[in-house]
């Protein structure tokens, strides 16, 4: 009897291993609400392929660009909370849209459990490098006298809101012109068409090298060590341009706590990987680690500040 015993339970637990080897090796799949190639994609990538290993399960990135973010971020809030899927989210997926939109097909907050908060891109106010403002106060000396004219990337993005919180709370006279991308907002700023724009500031770096931008503050708590003569947003008088672009991992609403944790654990560990900081670096990114709890309050008191310059600046997007 207790043979026989045994034997059963040995050839349960040989039919088990294959169910438990296939739960062990289901994807994590990482929807990353932008095309490949870009910032969010790289850090997506640095990320799968360190965190697979201590999690021991492949970690397989789902490019879904499209309405600024929107698509992929409610196929992943849609999802089952089963710890199979996760979206690499940002300040506009998961903070400003909650007051931009009124037909946002999710909840920035209630519809997923955060997971980690990642990086940070710093912005800065750049102006074409032959102008006459040297300094922010300058700027908005001019402002209060003339029209301007200021870039953003696009309508309702976050250089958008921050370009008119200067403007709402300094009284300018400045008339937005927005972009279809990055690229061509800052080469109109460096031909001088349009005033001041403010950049993530990775994207205008090389042009602030170079001496075709001058960048009149940047939205970090200290001087950056390559650009030690840019002023922080604080120096420059306007503490409130401080507003970073984040990066975090979001997870459907739901998603047991201890799930989120194991996960959370790994894309942290990885993040502190030197090979991956070096090439979140190169890509732009400050890493800026936080874990659940504390990303989820951080989250929120985003939402907050992001409702409010909505609430001052009056923009608001289509959707």
């Amino acid at each position: 009897m207790h043979r026989r015993t045994l034997l059963a339970s040995g050839l349960a637990a040989g039919l088990a291993l294959p169910g438990l080897a296939r739960a062990q090796n289901t994807p994590l799949k990482l929807i990353v609400p932008a095309p490949p190639g870009g910032p969010t994609d790289i850090l997506a990538r640095a990320l799968a392929d360190k965190a697979q290993v201590s999690l021991d399960r492949p970690v397989v990135v789902d490019n879904r660009a499209g309405a600024g973010g929107i698509i992929g971020t409610e196929a992943a809030a849609r999802s089952a909370p089963d710890g199979n899927t996760l979206v690499l989210g940002h300040n506009q997926t998961h903070a400003s849209n909650q007051s931009m939109m009124q037909r946002l097909p999710y909840h920035v907050t209630d519809s997923f459990a955060p997971v980690a908060k990642l990086a940070t891109v710093h912005h800065a106010l750049v102006v074409p490098a032959n102008a006459p403002d040297k300094t922010l106060a300058d700027l908005i000396a001019r402002g209060k006298k003339e029209r301007l004219t200021y870039a953003s990337s696009q309508a309702g993005s976050a250089s958008h809101v921050i370009s008119e919180t200067l403007s709402r709370r300094e009284k300018l006279d400045a008339t937005h012109v927005p972009y279809r991308g990055a690229a061509p907002a800052a080469t109109d700023t460096v031909a001088g068409i349009v005033n001041f724009y403010v950049a993530t500031f990775p994207s205008v770096a090389p042009l602030v090298r170079e001496g075709r931008l001058r960048a009149l503050e940047v939205g970090a708590p200290a001087r950056l060590k390559d650009f030690p003569e840019i002023p922080t947003a604080a120096e420059a008088g306007a503490p409130y341009l401080a507003v970073d672009a984040w990066f975090g991992l979001f997870a459907p609403a739901g998603t047991d706590a201890a799930t989120v944790k194991r996960i959370a654990d790994a894309m942290l560990a990885a993040l502190g990987e030197a090979d991956v900081a070096a090439r979140l670096a190169g890509a732009g990114f400050t890493p800026d680690p936080l874990p659940p709890a504390e990303f989820a309050a951080f989250q929120r008191a985003e939402v907050e500040r992001w409702a409010e310059m909505v609430r001052l600046t009056g923009v608001t997007m289509e959707g």
